[in-house]
């Protein structure tokens, strides 16, 4: 059923030494939004070494600062916690460094108050029109990356890295994340995997940054690693059976091909030698291949706990940030 009105906008931006930028960014933030009655501003100042801090509290903002550089997962991971906190119906996520125009949040809250949506990501690269220029290899990479993702999560997204998004409060509550460097691809795995209805909207940016550089993707190669290693984990955590049978499968046809190859020869010779040692091989990729099949059926029980165990931590998070007029006295 569509929202007709929602209490809440909150509108987090987690930032870096991003004095350059964060005051634009606060002030185009639109506070005159259809069915939204208000809207805050949160920065998550991650350790920033300049001004941003003391700039977006002149700006208007709320500013939760970190005492050292955490990380973008984990400024993200507070900017959630501090939205709900707030009492947010809707919480919006954008960069600090100006690369998004603020007046897109209508448009980009519309299938969430619509009742269409639980998140709702820009995308870069979903109508040909609006790509950014941007050096190819990020191109390249982010088409890569979002290949991967879709593969897992049977999501058919263009865009799986940006970082102007909008969260329904449920799907905020449901966000489990655990990486520190980034969260972009983890989020979408997270809430993809717990069956919540992810779309994206094609939307103007900038490809390059009007000051300073990238903190996340700045160094290409360590940021395709460190999104690669999050991709994995999250599949191996959510789909268990496809990653260890996946490995057992593949030893399990070792196992065969050396255990076929080595009874032809004995049905043809009479004898194993000169092949015993292919036997032995066979033997112990047969073993390893027992093994995994184990560990998958293991891993596929401590799923089926996890999903439980999400369950509770939802339904608890709920009653943690319940707004005050809904408690009881």
């Amino acid at each position: 059923m569509p929202q007709e009105k929602t209490s809440l906008l909150v509108v987090t931006i987690p930032a870096f030494d991003e004095a350059g930028t964060i005051v634009d960014v606060i002030r185009r933030i639109p506070r005159d939004i259809r069915r939204i009655s208000k809207v805050d501003v949160v920065v998550i100042d991650d350790g920033s070494t300049d001004e941003t801090a003391e700039l977006a509290a002149q700006a208007g903002a709320k500013v939760v600062s970190f005492s050292h550089n955490k990380g973008l997962g984990a400024a993200f991971g507070q900017a959630l916690r501090t939205a709900l906190a707030l009492g947010a119906d809707i919480i919006v996520n954008i960069d600090a460094d100006g690369q998004f125009n603020p007046e897109d949040i209508a448009t980009l809250i519309s299938p969430i108050m619509d009742g269409k949506a639980d998140m709702v990501t820009a995308s870069r690269f979903a109508d040909p029109d609006l790509v950014p220029e941007m050096p190819w290899i990020k191109k390249w990479g982010n088409g890569k990356v979002a290949d991967i993702v879709n593969k897992l999560t049977g999501q058919s997204l263009c865009d799986v890295s940006c970082g102007f998004r909008a969260y329904s409060r449920d799907a905020a509550l449901r966000a489990t994340l655990l990486g520190g460097h980034t969260y972009t691809h983890e989020v979408i795995l997270d809430l993809a995997f717990r069956g919540l209805r992810i779309i994206e909207i094609p939307i103007k940016v900038i490809g390059v940054r009007k000051v300073g550089k990238s903190k996340v993707a700045g160094n290409l190669w360590e940021y395709g690693w460190n999104s690669l290693i999050i991709i994995l984990r999250a599949f191996r955590d959510y789909r268990p059976m496809h990653v260890f049978g996946g490995i057992s499968l593949v030893f399990l046809i070792l196992a065969l091909f050396c255990g076929s190859f080595v009874l032809s020869h004995y049905f043809a010779t009479g004898g194993f030698s000169p092949y015993i040692f292919v036997a032995f091989l066979g033997g112990g990729f047969g073993f390893i291949s027992l093994i995994c099949y184990i560990t998958a059926l293991l891993a596929g029980m401590i799923n089926r706990l996890r999903i439980l165990q999400d369950e509770q931590l939802f339904l608890l998070r709920k009653q943690e940030y319940l707004p005050d007029s809904e408690r009881k006295s």
